[in-house]
């Protein structure tokens, strides 16, 4: 006979209660999972797209942009996410940031999305002060790293 499977008492990414059969009281369980999700899940989506990926992983959540199309018609705008094999979609609201992984930065939403302004690096002038061009370059350089201003386009 084999040993039974030992499980964990929380899951390992979020330390999130995990329900055991017969535990009592499981809504105190379920509500405390739910309310450490919806404050620590980081907020990303996978990328940004007018109509569903042909394969979808469980949990994965999309921007949907215009002109959606198939399972994702009338959708635009929302987030789409992945959950037992079917789209799930929610409303964004004011104020809302995603950290697009494909795009490399964040989005953020005020009456409808808008990526962070490309900021161009300093350059010419009649007036050249060496320090503070690298200032400000290096600050470009920074907010572009983290994802906060777009990367230039080739």
């Amino acid at each position: 006979m084999s040993d039974p499977i030992a499980l964990a008492s929380s899951t390992p990414a979020l330390g999130l209660p995990l329900l055991f059969a017969g535990q009592a009281q499981k809504e105190f369980f379920v509500n405390e999972a739910l309310c450490l999700l919806d404050a620590l899940h980081a907020r990303a989506v996978t990328a940004s797209q007018p109509a569903p990926p042909a394969s979808a992983v469980e949990g994965a959540c999309y921007r949907v942009t215009s002109t959606a199309t198939g399972a994702w018609a009338g959708q635009e705008g929302r987030l789409a996410v992945h959950i037992a094999g079917a789209w799930h979609f929610v409303a964004p609201v004011e104020g809302m940031v995603v950290f697009d992984r494909t795009r490399g930065d964040f989005v953020i939403f005020r009456s409808q999305w808008q990526p962070a302004a490309e900021v161009a690096v300093p350059a010419g002038g009649t007036v050249i002060d060496v320090q503070a061009r690298g200032a400000l370059t290096a600050l470009i350089t920074a907010l572009r790293t983290v994802g906060v201003l777009a990367a230039p386009n080739p």
